[in-house]
């Protein structure tokens, strides 16, 4: 677990940890979006090799949202969590609910 940002090496290593640690006879499958660093090319180099550990990846198609659990999620908020006069003052909204966190960010000072 990371609290950095994430990039094509970190997802680099944690699928050459995953790859290394788990059982050798077992099968893995991994089901990705097509995030940048899914589809970087250091990453898909190692492709081949994840393969002959036993590790086979398999990629959503391009836009599915029904099987991104994020998407799952925003339309959730949007159409149950979010009354619509949220949407007639969305920064209101907002404010009300984080407070002042990040106003400092916003100046361009």
């Amino acid at each position: 677990m990371t609290t950095e940002t994430v990039t094509t090496e970190t997802v680099f290593e944690a699928f050459n940890q995953f790859a290394a640690q788990k059982d050798p006879d077992a099968f893995a499958v991994v089901v990705l979006d097509n995030a940048c660093m899914h589809s970087s090319k250091t990453f898909k180099r190692k492709i081949v090799d994840w393969m002959s550990q036993r590790v086979h990846l398999i990629y959503l198609s391009a836009y599915s949202p029904e099987l991104h659990l994020i998407e799952i999620l925003r339309r959730k908020m949007k159409y149950t969590w979010l009354p619509f006069s949220a949407y007639l003052s969305l920064i209101a909204y907002v404010m009300r609910y984080i407070g002042c966190w990040g106003v400092r960010n916003l100046s361009p000072d």
